[in-house]
């Protein structure tokens, strides 16, 4: 699963390039739905939401990084989880997809300046692309997998509530087993003196 939609979210990223830079003006806005998104096709240097401009070898170098380390990391075969599969199918889509772009496109290898034209002037002031968005999307999921305990095996880690119940529980059990016996319920002195002719 993790594979496949890898696969798609690069696909999908680079034919929407693909469009963009074929019937696109650079530079040019075109609004969609009026200034809640608009198309504006630019070459970014940079990185993510085209930030940090000039560093383009510096982050072609970290996504290889990245890239590598996932596909290390997934072969070991603990990543048993749905969720945790999509969340890194997503990272590795949208980390291929902008490393893509820095590798192949102009003006040279590993310098090459990501395509984004994704603008949402409400909402960032930035522009982005789709390889952008899904690696937003994977931190997003990742944040609520942690959040609700689900582990890379897709087992879930116990609540901080059930974690304390089960301290709590631990302790008694070890302070009752520590209770000295009192002597009296040993030797049978605990014999009502009342009835001194009872026998233990």
């Amino acid at each position: 699963m993790l594979a496949i939609i890898a696969a798609a979210g690069l696909s999908a990223d680079q034919f929407a390039k693909y469009l963009v830079t074929t019937n696109l003006t650079l530079h040019e806005p075109v609004p969609i739905i009026g200034d809640f998104l608009v198309f504006y096709y630019i070459k970014n240097p940079g990185a993510a939401f085209s930030l940090a401009s000039g560093m383009t070898w510096i982050f072609s170098i970290l996504a290889s990084a990245v890239v590598i380390a996932i596909i290390v990391f997934a072969r070991r075969g603990k990543i048993r989880s749905r969720a945790w599969a999509v969340m890194i199918g997503l990272l590795l889509g949208g980390v291929l997809g902008n490393l893509t772009d820095r590798l192949f496109r102009e003006p040279s290898f590993g310098l090459g300046h990501v395509v984004d034209f994704i603008s949402t002037p409400w909402m960032l002031p930035a522009v982005y692309n789709v390889a952008d968005i899904l690696i937003v999307s994977s931190m997003g999921l990742f944040l609520i997998l942690s959040f609700m305990g689900i582990n890379l095996d897709g087992t879930r880690a116990p609540s901080r509530a059930a974690q304390r119940a089960e301290r709590a529980r631990a302790e008694a059990e070890a302070a009752e087993a520590m209770t000295p016996i009192e002597p009296d319920l040993i030797d049978g002195s605990h014999i009502s003196k009342e009835n001194p002719d009872a026998k233990p």
